[in-house]
């Protein structure tokens, strides 16, 4: 299915620019002059530190939790609502070094929680916090509202000893409000930018968790995905993302779309952050019954399976899909898939993406009643202003000029026409899409493989708030997001300075063996490149 008939992959500039934005894409010259201003210059000292990098500096004495917090925060005002604007942050933690001085103390007293103590975390938008914070999805319908309690996985991170520093914008209702939406805009939060090229999409619907990790707003952060919302900005903006199995990280407490396929995920720099970050988000929650299934195939430490020669003796499916198209993406590929066989891996071409088209429009249908079904569920004991998703869609219509500028609410009114999980449309659609569990699982065994590795998607395409998103090829997402399994994602290169990813998927509760294979691909490639706040890509040599 067309990732663009539901949750989107594009984004770029605030709404105060949205009349330029169909226009300023071009390609392929870098342009970093901005009316005769000089290019930004970043000298952060926290510039690509990683979770090991900021423990050992907080050990030797050389910075405290509460000085790296205020660090980030002075960078979120110097790049993210000034400078370079990327828009990534909705909203800031007031709390944030009251977190970080607590965390100091601990450590000063002899405590130390873990790795993940004192470290400053991102948290996108639609994810509760029972502190001073919003929790809107992006939505002016939500504006005001604050949880009464964290969401399972916030708790987790605190008690981890995370310092909760804000939350990151997003593609409004996480992606799910038009079919010609804007990715990484939201009618409360503005337009996310991406920090490669500022008039590129930064993708979504995890837009501001992408743009602000890779400009090093944080140290990490926290996505959530349906399909594609972690994998997808993660490729843009050059980051390491993965998709958990649907049932090892909790859903309590985050606004829904899909119960049988909503996952939190971490996005990170780096493939040992996001193991780091995923021990820390993982446990069986009561709240939500599925992470039931993972008792006793989840850890709290991923770092163990993370080793160099990782690749040496495994067998990767490689989409051949993806061995035609664009044709910078699919030498980056065929790059790529050089690494992997030099590294000891033996790699088989086989064809996941096929089956697609035999699936139909059966996800979307899925997802729309189940939208219909958990937002209901969700809004009904919140404490916001609307109460159902009839609520949010009076809402936006009473409020047209702020809540829909630029594109409408069509598939807010589509899932209100749907009928309750008891359809028949429903659960013959829902069928279809789980037999993506069956159908990995036999590819995987009849060949033999420890993974399918794939293009994540094609690079940023450019903003167009009028028109909305458009395919920009390479897409790998659906299978995984159907099936609930793990998806992992490593940079794998650029094409005229836009990041694109590699992909590896596996069957359930496999984070490890993907954290591995991942590890071992990234440390032999070292793709990951920071990036530059170009302005845009200008015609010319």
């Amino acid at each position: 299915m067309n990732r663009r008939s539901f949750i989107k992959a594009s984004s770029v500039v605030s709404v105060s620019a949205s009349t330029v934005a169909a226009t300023a894409c071009a390609s392929p010259k870098s342009e970093n002059l901005e009316n005769g201003v000089a290019p930004f210059v970043d000298d952060f000292a926290l510039n690509e530190l990683t979770i090991n990098d900021l423990q050992q500096k907080m050990q030797s004495g050389e910075y405290t939790s509460e000085a790296i917090t205020k660090l980030y925060l002075d960078r979120i005002d110097a790049i993210d609502k000034k400078g370079p604007h990327l828009n990534a942050i909705i909203e800031v933690n007031p709390e944030a070094l009251t977190i970080a001085k607590a965390m100091d103390q601990e450590r000063k007293s002899g405590k130390l929680r873990g790795p993940m103590h004192g470290i400053p975390v991102l948290i996108k938008d639609n994810i509760d916090t029972g502190d001073q914070m919003m929790t809107t999805a992006g939505s002016l319908a939500l504006e005001g509202h604050k949880a009464t309690q964290d969401a399972f996985i916030v708790a987790q991170l605190r008690k981890a000893g995370a310092v909760i520093l804000g939350k990151t914008n997003l593609s409004e209702w996480a992606n799910f409000r038009s079919n010609r939406s804007t990715s990484g805009w939201s009618s409360r939060g503005g337009q996310t930018r991406n920090p490669y090229v500022l008039d590129r999409n930064p993708s979504g619907s995890s837009s501001g968790s992408g743009s602000a990790t890779s400009a090093n707003l944080c140290a990490v952060s926290v996505g959530t995905e349906t399909d594609g919302s972690v994998i997808a900005p993660s490729s843009h903006c050059g980051l390491v993302g993965l998709k958990p199995t649907v049932g090892l990280v909790s859903r309590s407490g985050i606004i829904p779309i899909s119960h049988t396929q909503d996952t939190a995920g971490p996005m990170a720099r780096t493939v040992t952050d996001a193991a780091i970050l995923l021990g820390a988000l993982v446990g069986v929650d009561p709240a939500d019954a599925v992470t039931l299934e993972s008792r006793g195939k989840s850890v709290t430490d991923y770092t163990p399976f993370l080793k160099a020669d990782s690749l040496k003796g495994k067998r990767i499916g490689i989409e051949k899909s993806f061995l035609e198209g664009h044709e910078d993406v699919v030498a980056l590929y065929k790059l790529a898939i050089d690494v992997l066989k030099k590294q000891g891996a033996t790699v088989v071409e086989v064809e996941l993406r096929k089956g697609l088209q035999e699936t139909g429009g059966a996800e979307f249908t899925v997802l729309q009643y189940e939208f219909k079904d958990g937002l209901n569920r969700y809004l009904s004991k919140a404490n916001a202003q609307v109460k159902s998703l009839t609520d949010v869609i009076a809402f936006n219509k009473q409020n047209q000029a702020k809540a829909m500028p630029f594109f409408k609410q069509e598939t807010l009114e589509s899932s209100e026409a749907k009928g309750d999980l008891t359809s028949k449309e429903y659960t013959e659609a829902l069928a279809k899409t789980r037999s993506w569990r069956q159908r990995i699982d036999q590819l995987m065994t009849a060949n033999k493989l420890d993974a399918i590795a794939g293009t994540s998607i094609g690079p940023a395409g450019c903003i167009d708030l009028i028109n909305g998103d458009y395919d920009t090829g390479f897409y790998f997402c659906p299978p995984a997001a159907m099936a609930g399994y793990p998806h992992l994602t490593i940079p794998m290169g650029t094409v005229h300075s836009l990041p694109v990813g590699l992909s590896f998927i596996a069957g359930a509760y496999q984070e490890g063996a993907l954290l591995a294979i991942g590890y071992g691909y990234e440390q032999a490639s070292k793709k990951r490149v920071r990036p530059e706040f170009t302005r845009t890509l200008v015609a010319g040599a």
